[in-house]
């Protein structure tokens, strides 16, 4: 959490080749943030989705509580940021900030190239493309 508030990280890949299997991953991505202050699920605050979802078309609803940056100078702050100034809140607010920065970076990493290991085949079949003998 970030603010107190739960957000998630949507990161952008490009696959290139499926054989080859060839993929990037853009440096920038889209952090979206809950616009109420996360408390521990409770018989009373489940249904609070402002609290516990952290979609933009829930969350922009939230009249008074949502805030939409509109230049990158306030991309730390709001309700959508930027993936990088998550990264930047890492690196600054906590001990070993950029080598927590760049494990988490190798963990994400790793998880799309297996993700996309898995799915090869599929693509695969889908785009005709023949296995190599």
């Amino acid at each position: 959490m970030i603010d107190n508030l739960k957000f998630d990280c949507r990161l952008y890949v490009l696959v290139l080749s499926v054989d080859p299997l060839r993929i990037y991953l853009f440096k920038e991505g889209l952090a979206r943030f809950s616009t109420a202050e996360y408390k521990a699920p409770t018989k009373k605050n489940l249904s609070n989705h402002y609290m516990h979802l952290t979609n933009y078309a829930i969350n922009c609803r939230n009249k008074g509580k949502f805030v939409f940056n509109k230049n990158l100078e306030d991309s730390d702050q709001g309700h959508k940021r930027t993936f990088t100034s998550v990264l930047e809140y890492i690196t600054d607010n906590y001990d070993d900030g950029d080598k927590k920065c760049d494990m988490m970076m190798h963990k994400i990493e790793q998880l799309i190239i297996k993700t996309m290991i898995t799915v090869v085949p599929s693509l695969k079949h889908y785009l005709n493309i023949p296995n190599k003998a």
